[in-house]
């Protein structure tokens, strides 16, 4: 997930720093864990990793969190490169050739 802080975001992480570590235990009682996260610099403020049981858990994630008005987020699906490689190299169905029309 990458995350960029609204202005009052900003203020609440400027007067309360810790406060991200509360974010991440309202994830957590959402049924997802963070696995990772980094503060960035460029146009995200933060990079997180987070492990979630399917995308409508992670999708509940980002709604709760993106209506508190204090973050927006951009979410995205991952697969660990081991499983993205498998996928594509188990022999998949081969189409028929197609009959050429009259």
């Amino acid at each position: 997930m990458l995350s960029t802080l609204s202005e009052s975001g900003r203020k609440v992480l400027r007067e309360r720093p810790g406060w991200i570590r509360k974010v991440n235990a309202d994830v957590e009682r959402m049924g997802a864990r963070v696995v990772a996260q980094y503060a960035v610099l460029g146009p995200y403020d933060f990079v997180t990793v987070i492990d979630a049981a399917d995308n409508a858990a992670i999708s509940r994630v980002s709604v709760e969190l993106g209506a508190r008005g204090s973050v927006q987020m951009m979410t995205m699906a991952a697969l660990p490169l081991d499983e993205f490689i498998g996928r594509l190299e188990r022999p998949g169905k081969k189409s028929s050739p197609r009959k050429k029309r009259p």
